[in-house]
């Protein structure tokens, strides 16, 4: 019996497992259920508000903000912080509203406004830095660009879709059954959709155009007259000398006179032109030099003139003692070092000519050197052409998409930053070019490049290009357009223009 019972068990399995197969496979897989519908599947930037909220909580991280992990360490620090700074800030809100709160108590039959309870939530804020690490204006990013200190010009935040509490009379209604779920999805499309992912809540907190960077509001005209009984630095008891003059808070190379050789009494009579942007704080810095065939040039001395003490479109010169530094304590300026003398006119753009009426510092008159009104001279045609690169569209290259500008005029060559990875680049960097007459008869090449860089070796191609006629800026003032790049099939330029005279 017992081999009877084991041959009848080997058999029965030996049946009954193929047996199952075959029925599951008919059941599971053979009949397919027909009130099953196969999946469509969209892009991201097809689908409407409502199923990007269906999905947002399946959305990983690195697809709603995909530079997360450039500033990681920063969230992880606010992350960590956030209970202690949400504390400041709610004392910070307390502490300023209260004395505002203490002027309605007892009007409009208010007996007290307090803070029950006061809190920026658990959930400390996500900082993501943009790719486009541009200057002017963002959207989701800090943009900094200061030769001085970053400046925020705007602020962008995107709802990431979080939970809502509803208390009334001390009581949470979010406890009745079946009215959590109501009210969460009631809030979050109604509320949450206003700016939910991708779309952005942009607050503006400075002029993205004009606060990054100041604009140029005038030319300086400097002529570097004479200087009178220089240091001895040669062996022969004469010395070879030239000066370099800039304006504080520019990083453009200094411009500098000829060098006059063998002599502590130069003449040189040699004018220039500089682009002021702040002429209350602005300084003319001029610097003395022995020229030297070999090694370092030996410094004669220094001065600065602080443009505030100029009224616009007057001429005045100046008669200054050489010193070694500008700090008044340091006992090497009570060596003398000898004079120099110069004649400077600050002339506003004709546009900027009612913010600079006066004496710039009506407290800080220097009855030292003379004054000569220029008013009545005709202006030399001379001006200020402003270069403004704000991006690009559709461009494409044939082995690599990482796009730049390269503006071409009168001999100088200027280039954008490089920005990888892209068909639609966003720049908006300004350029200056300084003329003596108005470009009225000229044009300006802008093209645009891709570079790759592999083993060593750059490889670059033309993404297009494309040459503006400047005669209508200079009629017009400005310009700004959009230009279809040559030898590019939809690429397209944004170009902003703009001529200024004084």
């Amino acid at each position: 019996m017992g081999f009877v019972s084991a041959l009848l068990g080997i058999i029965g399995f030996g049946v009954g497992v193929p047996f199952g197969l075959v029925l599951g496979y008919f059941i599971f897989i053979h009949n397919e259920p027909q009130d099953v519908k196969v999946p469509i599947i969209r892009p991201l930037h097809d689908l409407d508000s409502d199923s990007l909220l269906d999905l947002l909580d399946e959305m990983p991280l690195w697809v709603k903000t995909p530079d997360y992990d450039r500033a990681d360490w920063l969230n992880k620090f606010i992350f960590d912080m956030w209970p202690y700074v949400d504390k400041a800030i709610c004392g910070i809100i307390r502490s300023t509203t209260e004395p505002i709160f203490a002027e309605y108590i007892g009007k409009f039959q208010i007996k007290s406004i307090d803070f029950e309870t006061l809190s920026l939530g658990t959930l400390s804020p996500i900082v993501h830095v943009n790719g486009l690490t541009n200057i002017y204006g963002a959207s989701n990013s800090f943009e900094t660009s200061s030769t001085n200190f970053p400046l925020f010009c705007q602020c962008g935040s995107i709802f990431d879709g979080e939970d809502f509490g509803l208390k009334l009379l001390g009581g949470d209604i979010m406890a009745i059954p079946g009215l959590y779920q109501f009210i969460q999805k009631t809030i979050r499309r109604q509320v949450a959709s206003l700016y939910l992912w991708p779309q952005t809540l942009e607050m503006p907190i400075l002029d993205a155009l004009v606060a990054p960077i100041k604009k140029p509001v005038g030319l300086l005209h400097v002529k570097v007259v004479r200087a009178r009984k220089l240091l001895k630095m040669d062996i022969l008891g004469a010395s070879d000398p030239y000066v370099k003059l800039s304006l504080s808070g520019e990083r453009l190379p200094a411009k500098k006179t000829s060098i006059k050789m063998k002599t502590l009494d130069p003449e040189w009579n040699e004018d220039f032109k500089l682009i002021v942007k702040d002429p209350k704080s602005q300084v003319l810095q001029l610097h003395v030099y022995d020229w030297e065939k070999v090694g370092m040039h030996d410094k004669l001395g220094m001065q600065v003139v602080p443009l505030r003490l100029l009224t616009p479109n007057v001429t005045k010169e100046f008669t200054l003692d050489l010193l070694k530094n500008t700090n008044p304590n340091d006992p090497h300026n009570k060596k003398y070092r000898g004079k120099i003398v110069v004649e400077m006119t600050f002339n506003p753009f004709k546009e900027d000519n009612e913010r600079f009426s006066g004496l710039l510092n009506e407290h800080m008159r220097n009855d030292s050197g003379g004054e000569r009104a220029t008013e009545d001279v005709p202006s030399s045609g001379a001006g200020l052409l402003l270069v403004v690169i704000q991006g690009a569209e559709h461009v494409e290259g044939k082995h690599h998409n990482n796009p730049y500008a390269i503006i071409l005029f009168k001999g100088e060559r200027k280039n954008t930053k490089l920005i990888k990875k892209t068909r639609d680049p966003c720049w908006n960097e300004e350029f200056e070019f300084m003329l003596e007459e108005a470009p009225a008869k000229e044009k300006i090449h802008i093209e645009v490049m891709s570079k790759r860089k592999g083993f060593g070796f750059s490889f670059k191609e033309s993404l297009g290009h494309v040459d503006i006629d400047l005669i209508d800026v200079v009629h017009n003032g400005h310009i700004n357009k959009k230009y279809n790049l040559i030898r590019s099939k939809h690429g397209v330029i944004h170009v902003g223009l703009r001529w200024k005279v004084t």
